[in-house]
């Protein structure tokens, strides 16, 4: 592609990490309090622009109730505005390009497709590569590069993607299509409703965008494209392996019974239960309108985004951010996972019990990011309250008490089919190995996955999955783990305890476990020795109880 002074000439351009994208760009109209520059006319090369420009509209919306629904503030305190703030990945960044120096141009800019996508593809579209800690500490500085990465995934990098190559294997990975065929001025911005001509010319004339009724916009498809990633091994002469699947909930929702059912848009995205406008400015009542919240499960991070705002030039209020991670948890706790305590019998001076789990969620649980982790605590009690038996309690360091990953990095937890110790506990996680099988947290490092019991979706068939979402480990052939839940029996001493005897089980859930994060603390960098310090600070919040459930045996 040639870039020159003058318009550029792009007819189509796939967004995959590598490859170029050019789109023309927005002439927004002026509004009191905006940054005159955010108001200039764009140059050609000038991509995206950031959600304030969308936000004088889509903001100030409220129902009947009184409730703020607000696209704008809603999007402001997701994961998606703060992807490049996110703290964690920033330093998981630092510690692969340690790790792989050799290839830092290519690590940077693959985590910058889908973290800071605005900014990564307008240095793709003029011949460059994207980069991260050149636009670090956000809020350090205000060039229009570092308020494109701030901003993270945005208005104009979502609704401008096309149904052109939607569920393919090339638009994985950040391989989406922008059609950059269109003038400036006519170019599309696609949206689920159909918008009439004045509102039409309203927009285009605010924003240079012409809105445009697109049904692919609200299916699943159009999130799979950063959602599904893959990442590729080096090794130490910085030569790849095969590509691993770093996450696939996509591909594991469409393995599922929820495929055909429910989006990830009906999900993550959930509609406003009553008639709202879109735009605060001339918005027509409309039924269905999805809510910006994208609720996800990582609660913890919303938290510390909050906590450590300041450091982290967070956009989003205070009590923007400290509602959605309450939405979080309260998805979780009702959305998530159900726990029943079964067939209890008490013989020979042994307690026999069955713990069901039972998946509610439309793709593995927990999904995404290998750091995730569920886990069963499980106690038992005599008459007087006194515990007889536990497996898996929480400890405030942010580690699970009997799980081998916590306490050697080396080591993992197998999954139990049967649990009769305390230092057994039910960890549902992905491990990954190395090229010598050495369990690790590095995903440039990983080459396989060792164990990966996470339970899976309804309707999900184990021994029909393709390789990229199949079970690892003793889960693959314990047929009490199917499709929809799993079943674990405990078997304890309970010879000197006096009854009635009462069993208590949870399901705990965290976003970013013990051992990826305490891996970080071996990396002597700003990134990894900040955030260590922060997981330090709150790692006794750092898990939750998802679900729970009891019973008594007389």
């Amino acid at each position: 592609m040639q870039i020159s002074n003058g318009p550029v000439s792009v007819r189509r351009w796939t967004i995959t990490t590598g490859c170029c994208l050019a789109i023309s760009m927005t002439v927004p109209s002026a509004s009191a309090g905006q940054d005159p520059d955010a108001l200039a006319p764009h140059p050609p090369e000038e991509l995206f622009d950031t959600a304030t420009t969308c936000m004088a509209c889509h903001n100030g919306l409220t129902i009947q109730s009184g409730e703020d629904v607000s696209i704008g503030s809603d999007w402001r305190a997701s994961m998606m505005a703060n992807a490049a703030r996110d703290p964690y990945w920033q330093a998981a960044v630092r510690r692969e390009v340690m790790d792989h120096p050799e290839a830092q141009a290519v690590i940077e800019d693959t985590c910058a497709t889908c973290h800071m996508p605005m900014a990564r593809f307008e240095d793709a579209s003029a011949g460059g590569t994207g980069q991260v800690f050149a636009h670090l500490p956000i809020g350090a500085g205000d060039t229009r590069a570092e308020r494109l990465a701030a901003d993270g995934v945005s208005c104009t990098a979502c609704h401008q993607i096309t149904d052109a190559n939607l569920g393919r294997t090339d638009s994985f990975t950040g391989g989406f299509v922008i059609d950059t065929a269109e003038p400036h001025g006519e170019r599309q911005i696609f949206g689920p409703f159909d918008i009439d001509e004045g509102r039409t010319r309203i927009m285009q004339s605010a924003t240079g965008f012409q809105p445009t009724e697109a049904t692919h916009i609200q299916q699943s498809e159009v999130c799979a494209t950063c959602h599904t990633l893959y990442t590729h091994a080096l090794d130490l002469d910085g030569a790849e392996s095969g590509p691993l699947p770093e996450q696939v909930p996509y591909l594991e929702w469409r393995h599922s019974a929820y495929n055909g059912e429910e989006s990830c848009q009906s999900c993550h995205m959930p509609v406003v239960e009553e008639e709202t406008a879109i735009a605060s400015v001339l918005g027509e009542q409309r039924e269905g309108v999805s809510r910006h919240v994208f609720r996800g499960g990582n609660f913890f991070m919303l938290r510390m985004l909050n906590r450590y705002r300041a450091d982290l030039g967070v956009q989003a209020l205070p009590q923007e951010l400290e509602n959605a991670a309450r939405r979080t948890i309260d998805h979780l706790q009702s959305d998530a996972a159900t726990v029943a305590v079964e067939r209890l019998d008490r013989s020979g001076g042994r307690l026999r019990f069955d713990v069901a789990v039972e998946n509610l969620a439309g793709h593995k649980l927990p999904t995404a990011y290998p750091s995730r982790r569920a886990w069963l605590h499980v106690t038992v009690m005599d008459a007087a309250g006194e515990v007889v038996f536990e497996s898996g309690a929480f400890e405030a360091s942010g580690a699970i008490s009997g799980n081998d990953n916590d306490v050697r990095p080396d080591a993992y937890e197998p999954h139990h089919d049967e649990i009769s110790s305390p230092d057994q506990v039910q960890v549902y996680e992905s491990v990954l190995v190395d090229e010598h099988g050495a369990t690790t947290t590095g995903l440039l490092t990983g080459v396989r996955y060792v164990k990966d019991n996470r339970l899976l979706p309804r309707g999900f068939d184990k021994t029909t999955a393709e390789p990229d979402i199949a079970v690892h480990g003793g889960a693959a052939p314990d047929e009490d783990f199917a499709g929809g839940s799993d079943r674990v029996r405990y078997v304890t001493d309970v010879s000197n305890a006096t009854g009635p005897l009462r069993v208590e089980a949870e399901l705990w859930y965290q976003p970013i476990g013990f051992r990826w994060a305490r891996n970080l603390a071996d990396y002597d960098a700003f990134e990894t020795t900040r955030f260590v310090g922060y997981y330090n600070a709150m790692a006794a919040t750092s898990a939750i109880v998802l679900a729970s459930a009891g019973a008594s045996l007389p």
